[in-house]
């Protein structure tokens, strides 16, 4: 009686836990588009993975974490290409040329990606629906790009794909690595590996004239540093820990939403209904994809 209530208990905080982790990510999108809006999205890149990577590094001496193993270093890269450098760098360029309203609805794949990329490198066999229920979200997601009219901005459509895709890889690859590393560990190593890269390119690519970016530059800059590249992961890989990664993971499906809400009351974007449908459109494939991932 006494385990189930723990049980029960720990499946709560990890419910918990992962709501306040897809709050926190689903402000990546209007923050980063805050920042490069006034800064080159090159050092945006580079600077929120060096201030993250700074406190990463605070922390793991802090708490003097033993070293990842030799076998854990290539997941541990992975990580770094698809969530510290792949993601930030494309979503940030592809910013330049998409609203991050617009963007949003190429987040609701992410889930997606991330189960495709659980399903190659986890070695497990879905249902045949699983695959059905993947084309048809990823042909909503490109109908609605090119509904958009091929002068919309394919270069931002395209690097936003290539963006999720990355990261699909990143969360999948920390998802199996945090069984046996610990959650927020992953993304501590995959910063801190990352750090060495980041560090002199930060020097090479800060702006000239600082003096000419607002308060908001910074604090969209802020918090894509402390809450998209740290924060929010330390409680979303606690609550995967906590609740089970294929349940707790479901709440990833609300950040389009949250997402979408946040870039019109932040940025005074205008939220179609047609991408809204193709949101929710995205969002219903994905929970179909969840629910035949095993």
């Amino acid at each position: 009686m006494m385990t189930d209530r723990i049980s029960k208990d720990q499946a709560m905080s990890g419910w918990i836990n992962g709501f306040i982790g897809v709050l926190l990510f689903s402000g990546s999108m209007p923050a980063t588009k805050l920042a490069v809006m006034e800064m080159n999205p090159i050092f945006a890149t580079i600077a929120r993975a060096v201030i993250a990577g700074i406190l990463a590094l605070s922390v793991v001496l802090i708490y003097k974490e033993k070293r990842p193993e030799k076998h854990q270093l290539f997941s541990l890269i992975l990580v770094a290409v698809g969530c510290v450098i792949g993601f930030p760098l494309l979503s940030s360029l592809a910013l330049q040329y998409l609203t991050s309203a617009h963007s949003i609805v190429f987040l609701g794949m992410l889930p997606l990606a991330t189960a495709v990329f659980g399903v190659w490198r986890g070695g497990e066999r879905p249902h045949p629906i699983f695959w059905f229920f993947s084309i048809i979200g990823s042909l909503l997601v490109m109908g609605f790009a090119f509904s958009q009219g091929i002068s919309a901005s394919p270069i931002g459509d395209i690097l936003m794909l290539l963006a999720v895709i990355l990261c699909g890889l990143g969360y999948a690859e920390g998802a199996k690595l945090s069984k046996t590393l610990g959650g927020w560990q992953v993304i501590s190593w995959a910063l801190i590996i990352a750090l060495p890269v980041m560090l002199p390119l930060f020097f090479i690519y800060f702006p000239d004239h600082v003096e000419s970016i607002s308060f908001k530059g910074w604090f969209g800059l802020g918090y894509i540093s402390l809450f998209s590249m740290f924060i929010g992961f330390i409680f979303w890989y606690k609550g995967l820990a906590q609740g089970g990664i294929t349940s707790v993971g479901q709440l990833q499906l609300l950040q389009p939403f949250f997402g979408l809400a946040l870039a019109a009351y932040i940025l005074h974007e205008q939220v179609s209904i047609g991408m809204l449908g193709v949101t929710v459109g995205v969002i219903l494939c994905v929970a179909g994809t969840k629910k035949f991932a095993k």
